[in-house]
């Protein structure tokens, strides 16, 4: 029984389709929907902190590269283009967790709406009735929290590439002047807004994970 669980399991994380599979083998070893919520929640901040660390070091790049003093520029603009690489790679991996999120709570609050109908106790069934409201009206707030941080990074990345495909063969000090003067002031403002609604995500995050593990 065990190995046939274990099985199911390995599929359900190599086949994105299989979600659902995935949240019930999990459910039969023992994880609740309400923990499985928790947990993909946990993850989903995880990623965006190491969104928001990350995107601030592409910057640190970028303003390393419009600040070189005579060094090499070929060697910034490598480390910037990897710099970015990473910052794609953790948007996606964001993106992921997010949707994660999403397919635990729509499962989560499909099954709560179906069991109101089996109490016995009026009273009972109004009280189960008041904290799912409450919990899923948590849940939109911080799932529009994670939509706009993850919304925020998309038009960071693009403007990062379009600069990092110019600088590609336009890698002399008269076109990084250029980029200091007129791109540097906007990449610097357009990230402190994106740093700023990945903190914002993260904290209805914890918000909702308290809620979630209160009593």
């Amino acid at each position: 029984m065990l190995r046939t669980l274990l099985v199911a399991l390995a599929v359900s994380i190599l086949l994105p389709g299989c979600a659902s599979t995935g949240i019930a083998v999990r459910e039969s070893l023992g994880t609740a929907k309400r923990e499985q919520l928790v947990d993909r929640v946990q993850e989903a901040r995880g990623e965006q902190t190491e969104a928001k660390e990350q995107f601030a070091s592409t910057l640190e790049e970028f303003q390393a590269l419009t600040e070189h003093d005579g060094g090499s520029l070929e060697k910034l603009y490598r480390r910037l283009d990897k710099e970015l690489d990473r910052s794609q790679d953790q948007a996606d991996d964001v993106s992921k967790k997010i949707r994660d999120v999403e397919q635990v709570a729509d499962s989560l609050f499909k099954e709560w709406e179906r069991e109101l109908e089996q109490y016995a106790s009026a009273d009972l069934r109004r009280a189960a009735e008041r904290q799912l409201i409450d919990s899923r009206d948590r849940y939109s707030d911080m799932l529009a929290a994670m939509r706009r941080a993850e919304g925020s990074m998309q038009p960071v990345l693009t403007a990062l590439g379009d600069q990092v495909l110019f600088l590609k063969h336009n890698l002399n000090a008269s076109a990084i002047a250029s980029l200091e003067s007129s791109v540097l002031p906007k990449l610097e403002a357009d990230i402190a807004r994106l740093i700023a609604e990945m903190e914002a995500s993260i904290a209805e995050a914890d918000a909702f994970i308290s809620s979630m593990t209160a009593g």
